[in-house]
């Protein structure tokens, strides 16, 4: 049965999930806010390491609950606390200006970086430098959209579980291992040694994607380094690169946005190391 509706605000239960909002009690508890139903059920599905479930605990309302009883159903039987709340309840733990009923709490679930690099990655999003959380969570989408293997954030970038980045990660974020904290220096040479050639996306860069294309030079492992959208990647971090790739611009548009340029290098690497069928 779905525990009694928690009818005040100040209840200990909801007392504790609001503060998730903030960067310091999500590390500190380990915990993080997922929201709507499309991340709610991923939360549900998804396991850890050890095959722990990732929600530990859901606010719905009496409405959601009805409208998605089976995620309902689903997060009891994964053996997450699941509260019937009051709209004044998920107004108070919810992150958003307009709630949709289902507010769900989740275990951390970053994977080590030293895993990430043993599994010998074919493709690899790394984020240095990306402070927008909003951006975080797209190119996270567009990484696993696009089939990466992993996703790594650098610790000069934003916290993954910044309220914003699993939004705007519309689910991804339970796709795909993801390291966090991780230098960019120990980044690069970790990903080196597993053979990955990496390739810095940068609007000044001296190659050209096309050309890479063209040469046929994509079709090994690869990991791209994604920087800051105002001010790009700092040169230091550009000379870690094996290339620093700028993706053409045919139009008469000044640039693309990080998350835009970031689908663009990821898909075509990902149509590069597709093997080629016959005709």
């Amino acid at each position: 049965m779905v525990t009694p509706e928690l009818i005040s605000p100040r209840s200990p239960r909801v007392v504790a999930a609001r503060r998730l909002a903030k960067r310091n009690f999500r590390g500190k508890d380990r915990l993080f806010i997922a929201e709507g139903p499309q991340a709610v059920r991923e939360a549900v599905e998804h396991r850890g390491s050890t095959g722990e479930p990732t929600l530990v605990e859901l606010f719905t309302t009496v409405e959601a609950a009805e409208r998605h009883s089976a995620i309902i159903e689903a997060a009891l039987a994964a053996g997450a606390r699941v509260h019937h709340a009051s709209d004044a309840v998920l107004a108070e733990v919810s992150q958003t200006v307009t709630p949709q009923g289902l507010v769900g709490v989740c275990r951390f679930l970053d994977s080590p970086f030293e895993e990430i690099v043993a599994a010998r990655p074919k493709l690899v999003a790394v984020l240095a430098h990306v402070r927008d959380p909003g951006n975080a969570g797209t190119v996270l989408r567009c990484a696993d959209a696009a089939g990466a293997d992993a996703v790594v954030l650098t610790d000069a970038s934003v916290d993954l579980y910044n309220p914003k980045s699993v939004r705007a990660s519309v689910g991804s974020l339970f796709h795909l291992p993801v390291a966090v904290g991780v230098p960019v220096e120990q980044a690069v040479a970790g990903l080196k040694s597993a053979g990955v050639r990496i390739l810095a996306a940068d609007g000044a860069g001296q190659d050209d994607l096309d050309a890479e294309l063209d040469a046929g030079t994509m079709g090994g492992p690869t990991a791209w380094i994604f920087g800051n959208e105002a001010w790009g990647l700092p040169e230091e971090t550009r000379a870690l690169a094996d290339a620093v790739v700028r993706v053409p611009i045919h139009g008469k548009a000044e640039s693309l946005n990080l998350a835009t340029a970031a689908a663009v290098c990821l898909y075509a690497s990902a149509r590069a190391q597709r093997p080629r069928t016959s005709a």
